[in-house]
C-alpha cells in the first residue's frame, strides 16, 4: 500500500501478507535494502505519520467523505467539458482517456505520456502515464500496446482546494484548443527494467 494516497502522509508505504514465512522472507530483503524492519527505511517521524493517517483514515468518515468529494468533482468538472474520463471516479484520482482525447497519436508514440508533458508544460500540472509506456512491450518485432492510455490525476488528502480544480480544468480547456499541435514521443534510453520511471523520450517532430 502507498501510505502517500490513503494514509496522509507525504512519503512511505507498507507490505501486508498473511504468511508467516513469506514475512521473514521480506524482512530479509528489507535489511539487506532498506534497514532494520522496525524502521523500514523510513525516519521515525515518517512511520508515526503513517500510523496516524491510517487511523485517520479508517475511523474518520468525514475525511473519507471529503476525499471522495474532490475526486468527483475533478471527474465531473472535466466530464462536463468533454474531456474522456474513465467512469465512474476512482476514490484517490481521476484517469484521463488519452487514446480518445489524442486519437492522431499511436500507442507506439505514447500518447499518455504526450498528454503528460502537455499538462506540466502548459500548466505545471503533475500527472502520471498508465499506458504503454509503461506496459507496453516488443515481442518479436512487433510492439504490443497496452489494452488503455490513461493519465492520472491523483490527488493529495488536504492538499487542494476547489480552486486549484477549477484551474485544472482551466487548463484542460486550453489543451483542448491545442490538442491536435500535440506530437507524441519515442525512447532514446531504455533500462532492462522499470523503463517507465528511468527511461528517456523526445517529442517527434513533424
Amino acid at each position: 500500500m502507498s501510505a502517500k494516497k490513503d494514509g496522509y502522509v507525504n512519503i512511505g508505504g507498507f507490505i501486508a501478507v498473511k504468511d508467516q514465512n513469506l514475512a521473514n522472507k521480506l524482512k530479509e530483503r528489507l535489511i539487506l535494502f532498506e534497514g532494520f524492519p522496525t524502521y523500514g527505511g523510513l525516519a521515525g517521524r515518517d512511520l508515526e505519520a503513517i500510523a496516524t493517517g491510517l487511523e485517520q483514515a479508517v475511523s474518520n468518515e468525514k475525511i473519507v467523505k471529503h476525499r471522495i468529494s474532490q475526486v468527483a468533482y475533478l471527474h465531473a468538472k472535466l466530464k462536463e467539458m468533454g474531456i474522456p474520463v474513465v467512469n465512474p471516479p476512482g476514490g484517490h484520482a481521476a484517469f484521463i482517456d488519452a487514446k480518445s482525447f489524442l486519437p492522431h497519436i499511436p500507442p507506439e508514440q505514447f500518447p499518455a505520456q504526450a498528454l503528460t508533458c502537455a499538462l506540466y508544460l502548459e500548466g505545471g500540472i503533475r500527472g502520471v502515464e498508465i499506458g504503454s509506456l509503461m506496459f507496453g512491450r516488443h515481442e518479436n518485432g512487433e510492439f504490443i500496446s497496452a489494452p488503455m492510455e490513461l493519465v492520472r490525476l491523483a490527488i493529495p488528502r488536504r492538499t487542494y482546494e476547489q480552486g486549484h480544480f477549477d484551474y485544472v480544468a482551466t487548463v484542460f480547456e486550453r489543451l483542448k484548443e491545442i490538442k491536435d499541435t500535440l506530437v507524441g514521443f519515442r525512447i532514446t534510453e531504455e533500462p532492462e527494467l522499470l523503463r517507465h520511471f528511468l527511461c528517456k523520450l523526445e517529442p517527434i517532430k513533424k
